[in-house]
């Protein structure tokens, strides 16, 4: 008895130990999480853009369809108006043809073939200047429509174009093999070959697969496209410091940095710069400022 005793005991003094521990951990964690001063992850800012591309691409659609039944309308009801002028310009020239025919009998001016032949001989001129006139306006509308649908076809072009250059970029952030990224950037630059930032990330992938010249290449086309492009600067010096050229890689690192202050912790994660005492005292003067 006295043994089952003690060991009740042990068994109340352990509980007691580990309620106590479970406490201050869960006082340990809420001290953490208050002390936080940042989300621990970003949003995923590629979803928002996608829906806005999608939502522009069903308003061009919606506005191309108000489009075409705007149109229509406006045709039939320039036929209509035209029939309309058509109709009472010939009713008013036969009643003009027979007050004429009435006063001519009248007076004894001329005989009713004459003045038949000449009401038709005007009729068919004022009739032929309407149609000339309304073929004119049809044409004009006509041209108007070629064009706008021209733009709406770019528009919708482009809009597919971005879609895609969207979704490859998606893919170029989650894959995790450097040659499998620049192909990746190879097909964004032929969908968009003017790509400045394209060319700096597949510049940026080349130097980590160990081929710093042809970084060079992709950096200095890019200023070429966007000179003030900071992200090629950078990357100019990473592959100039993997050709141990130090001194070319210390002004172009010292460009990023005046263009972007973002470029100073960067910089300092890049164990290719340790190497030169130059590029750290520059490091650490910035730190310093």
């Amino acid at each position: 008895m006295r043994k089952k005793l003690r060991n009740l005991s042990y068994s109340i003094l352990i509980w007691l130990c580990t309620s106590v521990a479970a406490d201050e951990g869960k006082q340990d964690l809420e001290t953490k999480i208050e002390s936080l001063d940042k989300p621990l992850y970003s949003p995923f800012i590629e979803r928002y853009i996608i829906d806005e591309l999608k939502q522009l691409r069903s308003d061009q659609q919606n506005l191309k369809v108000e489009f075409y039944k705007e149109l229509t309308d406006r045709q039939l009801k320039l036929a209509e108006v035209s029939a309309t002028y058509a109709t009472d310009t010939v009713t008013y020239f036969f009643y003009l043809i027979a007050a004429t025919s009435s006063v001519l009998l009248l007076v004894g001016w001329n005989s009713l073939r004459d003045i038949r032949s000449n009401i038709e001989g005007h009729a068919e001129a004022k009739i032929s200047k309407l149609i000339v006139d309304y073929e004119a306006r049809l044409d004009q509308l006509e041209q108007n429509l070629v064009s706008k649908s021209a733009v709406i076809q770019a528009n919708q072009a482009e809009i597919e174009t971005t879609n895609e250059i969207q979704a490859l970029w998606l893919r170029a952030g989650q894959e995790s093999a450097w040659e499998q990224k620049i192909k990746i950037y190879d097909h964004i630059l032929e969908l968009r070959p003017e790509s400045a930032e394209a060319m700096t990330y597949k510049a940026d992938a080349a130097i980590e697969i160990g081929q710093p010249q042809l970084a060079i290449a992709l950096c200095n086309k890019a200023l070429e496209i966007e000179p003030g492009s900071g992200h090629a600067y950078f990357q100019l010096a990473c592959a100039f410091a993997d050709l141990k050229a130090f001194e070319i890689a210390y002004d172009y690192l010292l460009r990023a940095i005046t263009i972007s202050e973002d470029y100073r912790a960067q910089s300092a994660e890049e164990d290719r710069f340790l190497p030169d005492r130059k590029i750290m005292e520059l490091l650490e003067s910035v730190d310093a400022g």
